[in-house]
Order: C-alpha cells, then sequence, then structure tokens
C-alpha cells in the first residue's frame, strides 16, 4: 500500500468521480482507476460502486474513509511539524458549539493568529453529544464546550472558568413584577430552548423536574441568535450562559429574571484525547486559552480551578499577558460547520 493510493482514495471518495479527481492528483483519469483497484487488491474488498457515469462510496469504502482522512492528515502533520521544529505550525482542529465559538474565542483567537500566524486553525461546530466521539475517533485535537462535567475514560477534561446560566425574556415579561421567580411560577410560562442534548438545556430540565415542574410549552431552536431574538419579541423565556446574552442585558434589550430556588451554573471545559500528542501548535492554544478564559471576570464566567487529573503542557505558560487579549477580528478558519449550540 502507497500513500499516493490514499490519497487518490481520499479525493475520489470526496469528488464521486473520475475525471475531476485525476484533475486534482494531476494524472490521467486510467491511473486513478489502477491506483483504486490496487487499493481493493490490498483490502480484499470493494471500496467504490461504478454505475455508469457515477461512483459511490460501498459500505467498506465508508469504513475506510475515516481512517484514511486521520492518515492523511497525521502524515500532513508530521510535515509540518518537522518543517517548523518546536515552533507552532500545522493544522489543528477545534471543535466546539457555536456559543463558545462566538462569545468565548474571538479574543482569544486575535492574539493567537498574531503570534503563531503559522498555524492553520480549523473550527468544528459540534454539540455537547458529539464532542466526545470525535476525539476519540480522532476527527479533533482539541474541544471546548460548556456542561458541568466530562467524563470519559480515554477524555482529559480542564475545567477553565465557571459559566452562570441565565433565564432571560423582554422587559415586560409578566414574571418580572414578581420579586423572586421560582421554579414553580415557570409552569405556565413557554421556554425558547436549544435542541435535545445541549448541556444548559438539560441542566435547566433537571433543575425544574426536581421541583416537579414543567413549562407549558417549549420552542427548540439550533440557533441561540434566534432564541434571543424570538425572546425579545415577548415569545418566551430564553435560557443560555450569560455571556451570551451579555450584550442585549446590558442594552435592556432582555431582562434577567430574578430566579431563587435553584442554581443554574456550569463550566466551560477544555477536552483532548489522552493519548493525543501535544504538538507545539497544540500546547500554544491551550497555554493561550487557560491564560484568557482562566482569568475571565465574574459575570462574564469566573475563575475555576482545574481538576488534578488536567496536567498543564509547559514551555507557553507566557503565551500573552491580560492586556494583550482584547478586542476581536473576524475568526479565521479554515472551515466551520453550525451545528447546535
Amino acid at each position: 500500500m502507497e500513500l499516493r493510493q490514499l490519497q487518490i482514495f481520499g479525493m475520489l471518495a470526496e469528488e464521486l468521480n473520475f475525471t475531476r479527481t485525476a484533475k486534482r492528483v494531476h494524472c490521467v483519469q486510467s491511473n486513478v482507476s489502477v491506483q483504486i483497484r490496487a487499493l481493493e487488491r490490498e483490502f480484499g474488498v470493494q471500496l467504490f460502486e461504478r454505475l455508469g457515469q457515477k461512483v459511490r462510496l460501498t459500505a467498506q469504502g465508508r469504513t475506510l474513509l475515516p481512517y484514511v482522512e486521520r492518515i492523511l492528515r497525521l502524515v500532513e502533520e508530521a510535515a509540518a511539524v518537522t518543517k517548523a521544529g518546536e515552533s507552532p505550525a500545522g493544522a489543528l482542529l477545534v471543535g466546539m458549539p457555536e456559543s463558545v465559538l462566538t462569545y468565548r474565542l474571538p479574543p482569544v483567537l486575535q492574539v493567537f493568529r498574531e503570534k503563531w500566524p503559522h498555524v492553520e486553525l480549523v473550527f468544528r461546530g459540534v454539540s455537547s453529544t458529539e464532542l466526545v466521539p470525535c476525539l476519540e475517533h480522532g476527527d479533533l485535537d482539541l474541544g471546548l464546550v460548556i456542561d458541568d462535567a466530562v467524563k470519559s475514560p480515554g477524555i482529559r477534561a480542564e475545567v477553565l472558568c465557571r459559566e452562570p446560566l441565565v433565564l432571560a425574556a423582554q422587559p415586560e415579561h409578566p414574571l418580572l413584577r414578581l420579586a423572586t421567580v421560582g421554579a414553580e411560577d415557570l409552569c405556565l410560562h413557554t421556554f425558547l430552548l436549544t435542541d435535545q442534548g445541549c448541556a444548559y438545556r438539560s441542566k435547566l430540565e433537571a433543575a425544574l423536574a426536581r421541583s416537579h415542574v414543567r413549562p407549558k410549552a417549549v420552542m427548540e431552536f439550533t440557533s441561540v441568535e434566534a432564541i434571543k431574538e424570538c425572546a425579545a419579541l415577548g415569545m418566551g423565556i430564553a435560557c443560555l450562559p450569560k455571556i451570551v446574552v451579555d450584550r442585549e442585558l446590558s442594552s435592556k434589550k432582555l431582562v434577567a429574571l430574578p430566579s431563587a430556588g435553584f442554581e443554574l451554573m456550569m463550566n466551560t471545559i477544555v477536552v483532548w484525547h489522552k493519548d493525543k500528542w501535544i504538538s507545539p501548535a497544540m500546547e500554544a492554544f491551550l497555554s493561550l486559552i487557560r491564560l484568557h478564559l482562566g482569568s475571565a471576570p465574574v459575570g462574564r464566567g469566573a475563575p475555576a480551578k482545574q481538576p488534578a487529573t488536567a496536567r498543564a503542557p509547559v514551555g507557553l505558560q507566557r503565551a500573552a499577558t491580560k492586556h494583550e487579549v482584547c478586542g476581536t477580528t473576524p475568526l479565521s478558519s479554515r472551515a466551520f460547520r453550525r451545528a447546535a449550540p
């Protein structure tokens, strides 16, 4: 088996067309066919179905594809690291929900791009439930998530800061006439929530269940921006991390309900596979988010202690000073597929 064969396989799996694949790998179409047949003989299975002019992966081809992608990514990473030595370089794949990427990371990314311009940052939108499987399968180098905890035998997790959740509604909402809002006061109202599996939706539902309360109705969204806009129009109560609604609370477009009787507090957590090699690029990113998020002010995510099992990589502890982490720039990334927050 040759690396060239795997590269052609990966390209054909993406294009599903021999002619376009041949153009991309700079060879004649017949050579693409020869390389694919050689790979099929190597594995003893058919990897593609050829239906006239159409091509599609077989079940065995779909099984092989993530392994090929991982091999090619490791080869690319090895080449980048070898050329760059100890300097951060190469691709870094980071997965996180929309809320973390949009409201936590822009200032961090601005500093990172200035300090380490040779690192190719790739962001992928993943939900809380998708994150651990992606790390286990090697589809991501790192992940960030808002949750209570991430518990998995193969995953190393480190709490960066506390994340308070708020119940937010339009300023004219009837519950704001109350001095404090208990769980029992919420049963007659509509909630605007993220989709099933989102950690902070689960947090709210668990808190209400302990008080034997069920909302009158739930409207489900995949976008936190849509939730905020609908809440501002009086369509219901939003439950979101405070950092997500800080701007709306400051402008009085939304108001936080004075809840009592139950606490809604979570953590921003960074996670990676326990056997993952900490590349210079990954070490630099970890160092910077610890510096920035670990010193987040109270009300915008209070600092939290690192768990004893989370060992900090060394060598880049002074990646940036506190005053350097400021402002925002457009996110520099090769890909970001939006998923549920």
